[in-house]
């Protein structure tokens, strides 16, 4: 009984055919998944930064801008004097700086009337 000899150039052969197999097997992967929508993994790099580039960022990105534009907001709000936005406070201050009484400060701020009276006595004395 003859045993079956390989020699290094037939095992050669072999593992190349192998590799070419798995190299076409691997093309028509990738192309089967681009026309069908599926995303591979090098999908991931949109754009020519090489950035990774996913759906939940795209999201997030969004939500992060409304904030911002909200706060943005808010701060220009502020800058622009709006005593009324920033503290209940603010307000009565300015409104003992034009002569309100106590009672009218705590009416219109909604602060107490032992508050209004302290702002008023405070904010009258620096008007002289």
């Amino acid at each position: 009984m003859e045993g079956v000899v390989v020699t290094w150039r037939e095992l050669m052969i072999v593992i190349a055919v192998a590799m070419g197999v798995y190299a076409a097997e691997l093309m028509l992967l990738l192309r089967w998944s681009k026309f069908h929508g599926h995303r591979s993994w090098f999908g991931i790099f949109d754009d020519s930064s090489g950035a990774p580039k996913l759906p939940c960022m795209d999201l997030e990105l969004l939500e992060l801008r409304k904030q911002l534009s909200d706060l943005a907001g808010e701060v220009e709000k502020l800058r622009s004097g709006d005593s009324r936005a920033s503290s209940p406070y603010n307000h009565a201050i300015e409104l003992a700086r034009q002569g309100a009484t106590a009672s009218d400060v705590a009416a219109e701020c909604g602060i107490s009337k032992g508050e209004a009276e302290l702002i008023v006595a405070l904010y009258r004395k620096l008007r002289i």
